[in-house]
């Protein structure tokens, strides 16, 4: 299982946003709509071994899981159309129970710090950074069940990145160009899927 954590700053927490105004109105969130739509689509598939968390604003995290995903298509209206349904389901998140306003998409009432301890142990957390060690001087192997970590147009905040020290296990970079999110989610994928560029 591969996980992506996408941590939204400005990203709307009310599901009143326009989805003729992704750009401006709703926090960018069109770059993230592309993250996970990037994270799960394949040329005329799913990818089901993969779960997306949207961390919003630090106080809701609404994930994504492949293997039972419904009506994700490859463009980014129809992806704010299931964070936006997501989000009118809030209430309905009460403590640890999360909110299921359709299927493969949970909201939790949780953010950043309880997300990344829920997912502690699925795999080693890896954040994607231009700042990290080269991805090619790691095993592919040891990153397949990884828990990657990016954030939107945003760098990550001093406090986001005072918690990421205490959770992350490597900070790797994956080229010597900076990527928008969602080529960093591509460029992830497919360094896993050729086992490090190994297997065509």
């Amino acid at each position: 299982m591969r996980q992506f954590v996408l941590i939204a700053h400005d990203a709307p927490l009310e599901p009143d946003f326009s989805l003729d105004d992704l750009a401006g109105g709703a926090g960018r969130l069109d770059a993230l709509c592309r993250s996970i739509t990037a994270s799960f689509v394949t040329s005329h598939g799913i990818r089901e071994n993969v779960r997306t968390h949207l961390v919003v604003q630090d106080e809701f995290t609404i994930t994504f899981a492949g293997s039972d995903l419904r009506r994700l298509n490859p463009d980014e209206r129809s992806t704010a159309a299931l964070v936006r349904n997501a989000l009118e389901h809030r209430e309905e998140a009460i403590g640890a129970l999360p909110a299921e306003p359709s299927p493969g998409i949970e909201l939790y009432r949780r953010g950043l710090a309880d997300t990344l301890a829920e997912l502690a142990d699925d795999g080693p957390v890896v954040q994607l950074h231009e700042d990290g060690a080269p991805v090619v001087d790691i095993d592919a192997a040891e990153l397949e069940s990884g828990v990657f970590v990016l954030s939107d147009h945003r760098d990550f905040t001093e406090a986001e990145a005072e918690l990421l020290d205490a959770h992350v296990e490597q900070r790797l970079r994956l080229g010597p160009e900076r990527l928008h999110t969602d080529q960093a989610i591509t460029v992830a994928h497919h360094y896993l899927d050729t086992a490090g560029y190994d297997r065509f």
